[in-house]
């Protein structure tokens, strides 16, 4: 393809959106700790760099190799399904805490900004959903560019993902009224215990 910078770059706007605004485990997350106004920024900038190391990897050539390996393909796969059923499992027993429900100080203390980042981590590249849609089909369609056009393709989903994961961090705080009640923490804890649960089910399905 040519290379045509807003072509390109709006091209790769487009499919980084329409990939990570679906609801899935990393965007759960980051909601969730917008709704708590906890550590809010740290969140969203270890999803958004993590988010461009993969895009970047996808666009680079690593897709590939990727996909060249099946037994790379299933480990990372069952990982994923693992980790996204334990996570499923750890909201549903807070669901069923309503202890566990508030947005308190002592909250906040208990969940240090280390426990949160390594959430996010794993959250961002241990869940073979995101990796799959990043590094693979994105970089997949990536392919089909060269020269700068590839690179201005890669910055365009780049984008897409600053935007994105800011706005929903820091948009979510602007709901937190609604959650003071543990009533809509139990629905949220829920709402995530299902998703990751649904996802580590398709994921399985998949294997």
């Amino acid at each position: 393809m040519t290379n045509n910078f807003p072509t390109s770059v709006l091209a790769g706007f487009g499919l980084g959106a329409s990939l990570i605004v679906a609801i899935g485990s990393q965007n759960v997350f980051v909601l969730r700790q917008g709704l708590k106004s906890q550590h809010v920024f740290a969140v969203s900038t270890i999803c958004f760099l993590c988010d461009t190391l993969l895009i970047s990897l996808g666009a680079g050539g690593f897709s590939r190799l990727v996909a060249s390996s099946p037994a790379l393909m299933k480990a990372t796969l069952w990982g994923g399904v693992v980790f996204l059923f334990a996570y499923g499992v750890r909201s549903f027993r807070a669901a069923a805490k309503p202890g566990t429900l508030t947005t308190d100080a002592g909250e906040e203390q208990q969940a240090g900004l280390g426990r949160v980042a390594l959430t996010a981590l794993s959250l961002s590249l241990l869940n073979p959903h995101a990796f799959l849609d990043t590094v693979v089909l994105l970089g997949s369609l990536a392919g089909h560019y060269t020269g700068t056009s590839r690179l201005f393709f890669a910055l365009g989903a780049i984008s897409a993902s600053f935007t994105w994961f800011y706005l929903l961090g820091f948009g979510a705080m602007a709901l937190a009224p609604l959650f003071r009640k543990p009533q809509a923490w139990r629905a949220l804890d829920i709402l995530v215990g299902c998703t990751m649960w649904a996802i580590a089910a398709k994921l399985a399905l998949a294997g």
